[in-house]
């Protein structure tokens, strides 16, 4: 593939007169909104927040061309990270929560998100990489549009916990490029330790397995930089405590054999997290290696 000659689903999708449909699809949720599995039913149009805090303008922390991510994103220009505040998920061991549970930003019309997706695509950046999008896809959904109406025509990335509603994810199909999602647990129990939803791993399973049935394995340019496709991140736990193996094992025999994977060893005891013994604790280096050697056995390709 060659990125030079590369469009993009949502200028398609603008091109063909059908992004209007779905900014107009996914503003309607948030009157009572439904757009991630909370279900928390507030008029987020009248100011209402439920568990992501977040009311009818998104939140923005910060954007910048980030280099600490997968090298299929950085390349040699950074990945045009736009990290949003909040999270409909508030991992208690969040490394990021000044953002996701403190709320640090500011807020940010449609117009202004969009000139910052400009911006990042301007100063070269290879994609737009949206950093906790879950709550805010309409807000997003209308910058892309007047984004793609001035020039911008870079791949989008979805970047996100694993916990998306199918409805809002089936809006958002011929819109996102990449998928970039989590899977943290495989246990209910873990999940509702760590995040009050005890319903993420099926959620996870379904969500992951329709971003398969959307984009695909990831491909990737000439100078191997991501195009399209779904890319998923496993964050190690203490003890095996998310389930690495069952989830390693998901990604293979259900959702794809080649799909690309990053087994990431930077756990670290943060907030409520240091109160729990089992989590009170980094990742050992063995503890890691078993995490990659068990990718390896199942023939995944492992983001390194």
């Amino acid at each position: 593939m060659n990125m030079d000659t590369f469009i993009p689903n949502y200028v398609k999708t603008k091109q063909q007169g059908r992004l209007q449909e779905k900014i107009d699809r996914a503003s309607a949720l948030l009157a009572d909104c439904t757009l991630c599995p909370r279900q928390c039913r507030k008029d987020r149009t009248k100011g209402e927040k439920g568990v992501c805090s977040t009311g009818r303008h998104a939140v923005v922390a910060s954007w910048a061309p980030h280099f600490g991510e997968e090298p299929q994103l950085v390349g040699e220009k950074g990945s045009g990270t736009l990290f949003f505040s909040h999270c409909n998920l508030k991992c208690i061991f969040c490394q990021n929560d000044d953002i996701s549970i403190k709320g640090m930003g500011q807020e940010a019309a449609d117009g202004q998100i969009a000139a910052i997706m400009l911006h990042l695509q301007k100063i070269g950046c290879h994609n737009i990489n949206l950093v906790t999008p879950s709550h805010v896809v309409p807000q997003i959904l209308t910058a892309l549009d007047i984004a793609a109406g001035q020039g911008l025509k870079i791949p989008l990335v979805y970047n996100c916990s694993g916990y998306e509603s199918l409805d809002t994810l089936k809006i958002l199909k011929d819109v996102v490029d990449i998928y970039m999602p989590d899977f943290k647990f495989w246990d209910p129990e873990m999940a509702r330790i760590c995040c009050h939803a005890r319903d993420y791993p099926q959620v996870a399973r379904k969500a992951i397995m329709e971003m398969n049935d959307q984009v695909g394995d990831l491909t990737v340019d000439a100078s191997g930089i991501a195009c399209s496709g779904l890319l998923v991140r496993h964050l190690v736990l203490p003890e095996n405590l998310a389930g690495t193996y069952h989830i390693l094992k998901f990604l293979k025999e259900t959702v794809s054999p080649h799909t690309h994977v990053n087994i990431m060893s930077q756990y670290h005891p943060m907030g409520e997290a240091v109160k729990i013994k089992s989590l009170s604790r980094p990742v050992t280096a063995k503890e890691f290696r078993t995490a990659v050697h068990m990718a390896e056995k199942f023939n995944l390709t492992i983001i390194r």
